[in-house]
């Protein structure tokens, strides 16, 4: 229903709104994983392993939500809440099988990072913001659960510190949101968007590519 209503809203017309939320779904499943993995290995309970799944699932589209100022999809769709929990309970049950895939997870990983960032930026459009702030909500929609997964583990966001993550999804962003500001709503526009940003993501990832950071000041002269 929710998926049928924010197609209707849409400026990117062509989207299935059917294969637009098994995608969703999928992503969120995905993320969840990641932040069970993350939860088992910081040796937490089964009810820290689900949350922190959840919170991986679901965090960045409803902080995405909160800005815009609209009721969190997530929250008015159950599938999303049972997919992420599902993520948890798996990730908990069988935390060997799933953590010898890792190298899959982080190539899903970034397939669901490109598919967020850009339904992040088309959401954000079909609410009349502007460009710089559906950009913004775009990438906030990818990154946004490793963020709270990261702090709520007490560390800091691996987005902000190594590996190029944050940066593909401003990127993938970009491309939907300079495509519907000059007038050009096709589907190939998504594609390509999150096409780049999934491909920056993997390069990162297979290179170690990483963001410059400032000399510390131990190493100054």
């Amino acid at each position: 229903m929710a998926a049928a209503v924010q197609s209707q809203l849409s400026p990117l017309r062509g989207f299935d709104p059917t294969l637009l939320l098994v995608l969703n779904l999928l992503g969120t499943f995905v993320f969840g994983l990641s932040g069970g993995l993350a939860a088992v290995r910081a040796k937490l309970d089964l009810f820290g392993v689900v949350v922190l799944a959840i919170a991986v699932g679901l965090a960045g589209g409803v902080t995405r939500d909160v800005l815009i100022g609209i009721p969190p999809t997530t929250f008015r769709d159950w599938r999303y809440l049972a997919v992420a929990a599902g993520a948890g309970l798996v990730t908990f049950l069988a935390f060997a099988t799933v953590g010898r895939f890792g190298r899959s997870i982080n190539m899903l990983d970034a397939a669901g990072l490109s598919l967020f960032c850009v339904t992040g930026a088309a959401t954000a459009l079909q609410h009349h913001l502007g460009p710089v702030e559906a950009v913004i909500l775009g990438a906030v929609t990818g990154i946004g659960g490793g963020m709270l997964r990261d702090i709520l583990l007490r560390e800091t966001p691996v987005v902000l510190r190594e590996g190029l993550y944050a940066i593909p999804a401003l990127v993938g962003a970009s491309v939907v949101v300079a495509a519907s500001k000059a007038g050009t709503h096709e589907l190939a526009f998504p594609i390509i968007g999150a096409a780049v940003c999934f491909a920056i993501r993997l390069a990162g990832i297979h290179w170690e590519i990483n963001a410059p950071v400032a000399r510390s000041q131990a190493t100054d002269p």
